[in-house]
């Protein structure tokens, strides 16, 4: 039997480099995000423009692996490892995106508005945080207040809209004027109304209402928290200025 092989023209062959070529690396914007603001916050090479919370430095547990920002934290790595990642600049009004990963059972989370200074020991005593926690077996995995997606501690999330641990996902935290939004892969889990009566009574509820300032500050540090247990990477960090 004659089989006919077959060749691709150099107009295929041409198409073909061109879709490939217009498929997004990780760690960079398309024209069109920058034309609207956006700003890339790890360049996918090096922790330049971060440092652990009241550090110079990031903590040496915080590296860089495949084009993505991961904490490798292990028995032996003292808190000065693994403290906080916090963003050199500050942020008022913004919508921020970013893609995480976890291992199983990890548990940490992303702070906005954090208030660096040596009167606040952790970057959670300032700013609120949108956790991160595996879906199978994270310790706060079941909990409505305290499960992926939620604004920790203040607005449960009775749907999660990403799944177990070792794929990647997207948070998107728009925080304009006091409305915050909290998306989870494109989803809406999240719609308040921060630093009004409401927002004061949800604090004094919980363990915040023992941590100064906690909530109040309207500009600050975007921040990652070092996991309690398990690994985490994080990737495609970008922000907007509102």
């Amino acid at each position: 039997m004659f089989i006919k092989k077959f060749y691709p023209t150099i107009a295929v062959v041409m198409l073909l480099i061109s879709c490939n070529n217009n498929v997004q690396q990780p760690n960079t914007l398309t024209s069109q995000e920058e034309k609207d603001g956006w700003k890339i916050l790890f360049n996918g090479k090096d922790l330049t423009g971060w440092h652990s919370y009241l550090q110079k430095q990031p903590g040496k547990a915080w590296q860089v692996e495949d084009g993505a920002i991961y904490l490798n934290k292990n028995d032996k790595s003292v808190y000065e490892d693994f403290a906080d990642l916090t963003s050199d600049d500050e942020f008022e009004n913004f919508d921020l995106k970013l893609e995480f990963k976890t291992d199983t059972c990890a548990n940490s989370g992303v702070m906005f508005y954090v208030h660096e200074s040596p009167e606040y020991k952790n970057s959670w005593e300032t700013g609120p945080e949108m956790q991160i926690d595996d879906v199978v077996c994270g310790p706060d995995h079941l909990s409505k207040m305290n499960r992926m997606g939620t604004l920790y501690d203040l607005y449960p999330v009775d749907s999660e809209y990403v799944g177990p641990s070792g794929h990647w996902y997207q948070y998107e935290i728009k925080a304009d004027h006091g409305h915050l939004q909290l998306f989870e892969d494109g989803n809406k889990v999240v719609d308040a109304t921060m630093w009004n009566d409401h927002w004061q009574e949800l604090i004094n509820a919980v363990k915040f209402k023992d941590m100064p300032n906690f909530g109040t500050f309207r500009k600050g540090h975007i921040a990652f928290q070092g996991t309690e247990n398990g690994k985490i990477w994080f990737r495609n960090i970008k922000i907007k200025q509102l």
